[in-house]
């Protein structure tokens, strides 16, 4: 299987790698830093531009399965009276939302050679109906992401492209910090079980790491 998952160089998405490439897939990630091997290429997902080099870079090879990994969470711990400054809106926006699009749709060529799927890392952060306040930023980018897949799966069912929407859960990354309740490993095997559950007859979902679905 050839899979391409953005923001791979640590946390869920190093994690998401390490777990395909033991079970032998072909699998690409992307970082903005340095690349260790030819199984790692440029992306970054602030920069317009970034994707469709991507996309020259892979030059038409079929993807069965995109992982739209990469994102940020640039309002921890800011105050509603004085904090979220609009800069913080803007990048937030441009990785979690902006950078998710320009992705797939730069890829979807790629796609639709192998019919693949398209997986969209968002949280239940993003969910309406579970909505306690605070990280406005994060909180609006994460339900922006969800709306995008949703519609993304209304557009793509005639091209045979699935698209999920997925919570990770709360994982011990440099994002969900040391106190989270959930390797990264294990987080990972849950997802890529999702991913394998998706097609036809589920595109759209918005489901938990272990398969629970999510209230939009």
């Amino acid at each position: 299987m050839s899979i391409l998952i953005t923001g791979a160089n640590r946390g869920i998405g190093r994690a998401l790698f390490d777990h395909y490439a033991g079970r032998g897939d072909a699998v690409i990630g992307t970082t903005r830093g340095p690349r260790a091997d030819d199984r790692w290429l440029a992306l970054d997902v602030s920069d317009p531009a970034s994707p469709a080099t991507l996309a020259r870079a892979l030059d038409g090879r079929p993807l069965d399965l995109l992982v739209c990994n990469a994102g940020i969470y640039p309002d921890r711990g800011e105050a509603l009276d004085t904090g979220y400054p609009a800069a913080a809106w803007a990048e937030g926006f441009a990785v979690n939302v902006t950078g998710v699009f320009l992705t797939i749709q730069a890829l979807l060529p790629n796609l639709r050679a192998a019919q693949g799927k398209i997986a969209i890392i968002s949280s239940r952060m993003g969910s309406q109906t579970l909505a306690p306040g605070q990280s406005y930023i994060y909180r609006a980018t994460k339900a922006a992401a969800l709306n995008l897949g949703r519609n993304l799966a209304h557009d793509l069912a005639g091209q045979s492209i699935a698209v999920g929407i997925y919570h990770p859960g709360w994982v011990r990354t440099d994002m969900g910090g040391s106190g989270a309740d959930l390797d990264a490993r294990d987080a990972a095997r849950g997802l890529a079980e999702r991913f394998a559950a998706l097609g036809p007859d589920n595109s759209g979902c918005f489901e938990n790491w272990d398969g629970k679905t999510i209230p939009f």
